[in-house]
């Protein structure tokens, strides 16, 4: 730029008017100068072009790495905000189940200690369930009710704790309506008046594919409303029972389910149960979920669970 700007200040000789011959010498010189200007001018034009081009003040690479950056913490913020909206929106319908064996020696009647704290009564065990419908049907595991469901003492009680469509916690006593031992199926029906519940949506299992991501909601070891994370690891899988015969067609998952989850719901990323938490892997006297989890497919649950409500047998056992 510097050569540019000195070339654009020279100027060209005064031409005489009263020789011919040196008028020819000095048009020459004249013509010779405006070449060597334009051959001086025309790379200075092509060097001036590529730095042009070439600016080492143009953005730098951080620039764009920053923004890259920002748009990932955007798409992980937006991940979690879904995964937070979720669990809001789904766990009231999720219940707490505890398996609690009123104390024989007291002189109160079962019912009115079932009333009172648990300090009158053993707690055997504890479970989860969900909401079938607005009239207070509990679905779960039918091994989480068991000792309930072969109850010949008068003494074993179920209690379950809700949370109403306000948010109001609550508790009361399940009934057993219905039983599927083959399916590990059990529906408890629980006094409601004066609240309001918000049941589940129902999805299907039909059409999973290995590798989408799900959600289970319980209360593993009592803690309740714990949410885990995770995807469909297996399809058509096969699990015991508890009358010894198989299921088939099981969720297989590596949302960690424990002891406490089982008859909670498996729900996909849409808010709506896949699965009924049923069974995990474990090593030999650890009890520990080993990330080889498994659920019943909400399909077999839609087909049996109303004939349970109705006639508090599976179809299968009618005839």
């Amino acid at each position: 730029m510097v050569v540019l700007g000195s070339l654009s200040q020279i100027k060209p000789s005064p031409i005489p008017t009263n020789s011919s011959s040196s008028s020819s010498n000095h048009s020459q010189k004249g013509l010779l100068l405006t070449r060597r200007r334009a051959i001086v001018l025309g790379p200075s034009v092509v060097v001036a072009s590529l730095l042009h081009f070439y600016n080492p003040i143009s953005p730098q690479p951080s620039s764009h790495l920053a923004l890259a950056q920002q748009q990932q913490e955007d798409e992980l913020q937006q991940q979690e905000d879904r995964s937070v909206h979720l669990f809001q929106e789904t766990s009231p319908s999720v219940v707490f189940i505890k398996d609690l064996e009123i104390d024989k020696s007291l002189k109160a009647s079962p019912d009115a200690v079932f009333l009172s704290e648990d300090g009158n009564s053993k707690v055997e065990g504890t479970g989860s369930g969900f909401i079938w419908d607005k009239f207070g049907h509990i679905v779960t595991n039918y091994h989480v009710v068991a000792k309930l469901a072969t109850d010949q003492t008068g003494l074993q009680r179920c209690k379950v704790y809700l949370v109403d469509a306000r948010g109001n916690g609550f508790f009361s006593e399940g009934k057993i309506v219905g039983v599927d031992p083959a399916y590990d199926l059990a529906v408890l029906k629980v006094d409601v008046e004066g609240h309001e519940l918000k049941p589940v949506v129902l999805g299907t299992s039909n059409g999973l594919h290995v590798g989408q991501s799900c959600f289970a909601i319980g209360n593993p070891y009592g803690y309740e409303n714990t949410l885990t994370i995770g995807v469909v690891s297996g399809l058509g899988r096969e699990i015991p029972s508890p009358d010894g015969k198989a299921i088939r067609g099981a969720i297989q998952t590596d949302a960690a389910i424990n002891a406490g989850n089982s008859g909670g719901p498996l729900i996909d990323s849409y808010g709506h149960i896949i699965g009924v938490n049923t069974a995990t892997f474990t090593r030999k006297g650890t009890g520990a979920s080993s990330g080889v989890n498994f659920a019943i497919p909400v399909d077999t649950v839609v087909r049996t669970v109303p004939y349970l409500i109705v006639y508090g047998t599976p179809y299968r056992d009618r005839f």
